[in-house]
């Protein structure tokens, strides 16, 4: 299959069916809407319950060396201090200056420039958008502002006054949830590596999504598990794990010539992982991460 092939079905075909038959609704509608929120209907709300329960019988209650985990919404802010989030889970953004109109720099430059991205730096970005006398998608101009990065993270506080020390932010990601918590079951469990812990629960991010439907929302749902291992044994693991991921696609459905896996170049990988591959799917609108397999050393357990 050609790596820029989309696929035939247009997205807004699928929208239209989905809301008609109850999958979705456009979050707050009768207030005029909230962009890039939806709410799932009574079959979409059946459809994802089936999806999550065939990933829980999959990956926990079919293995002996996996176990479950629920962890909370809201975590000590310290624990996204430790996990890097607060200094490094950041998008670069760049702003139109008549029209402010905000834009994920990244974007721009591969969407408008037909150019990749990887690696470059928030400065390499400034200059390229700048060289280019890129238009503003909105207005037109061609006047913008230096990129800079933009934490991902919602932020909220606990308790009546918004100060420093009442900070707390609505988790990116779960994962840190089971790091937290590896200590203690370990020992109620008295489990031995190597062994997992999943859970699926909610997550947010305050990024720009790409009004792509329901892909990419600042609210969604991950099943995620962290599976802990000798770090002599990482490379046979991350195939094993890479397999049974494709397998459960298979299971649940998903077509093979509607499917690649892509692994991440060094300046692509996130602040933890050594090595990382995305299991991409066709979307209408191209190929896009669908999940993702990564190895974290021991960088979330020191």
């Amino acid at each position: 299959m050609e790596a820029g092939r989309t696929s035939t079905v247009r997205l807004e075909t699928i929208v239209s069916l989905a809301k008609r038959r109850g999958f979705v609704y456009p979050g707050s509608e009768i207030y005029g809407g909230l962009a890039n929120t939806w709410d799932f209907g009574p079959l979409g709300a059946e459809l994802k319950r089936n999806l999550k329960n065939a990933w829980w019988e999959f990956f926990i209650q079919r293995r002996e060396d996996m176990l479950g985990l629920d962890g909370g919404i809201l975590l000590h802010p310290r624990v996204w201090e430790a996990s890097g989030h607060v200094e490094e889970f950041n998008d670069p953004l760049v702003d139109c200056r008549r029209c402010k109109s905000r834009f994920r720099a990244d974007t721009l430059i591969e969407e408008k420039l037909e150019r990749s991205s990887e690696g470059l730096s928030i400065e390499d970005m400034t200059r390229i958008i700048q060289e280019s006398n890129l238009a503003c998608p909105v207005c037109g101009a061609r006047d913008w502002t230096p990129v800079r990065k933009f934490n991902l993270m919602f932020r909220t506080f606990i308790g009546p006054v918004e100060e420093q020390s009442t900070l707390v932010y609505l988790r990116p990601e779960t994962a840190q949830a089971i790091f937290i918590n590896f200590k203690q079951v370990v020992q109620t469990s008295r489990v031995k590596i190597p062994f997992g812990i999943g859970q699926v629960g909610k997550a947010f991010r305050n990024e720009i999504t790409p009004g792509n439907f329901i892909f990419r929302l600042l609210e969604f749902e991950q099943m995620e598990i962290e599976y802990f291992i000798r770090p002599e044994t990482w490379e046979e693991y991350f195939d094993h794990w890479l397999n049974e991921m494709a397998r459960f696609l298979r299971w649940i459905g998903f077509k093979p010539d509607r499917l690649r896996t892509r692994e991440h170049g060094p300046q692509e990988l996130s602040h933890y992982s050594k090595k990382t591959i995305d299991f991409e799917y066709l979307f209408p609108f191209g190929w896009k991460e669908l999940c993702g397999l990564a190895y974290r050393t021991d960088y979330d357990l020191r």
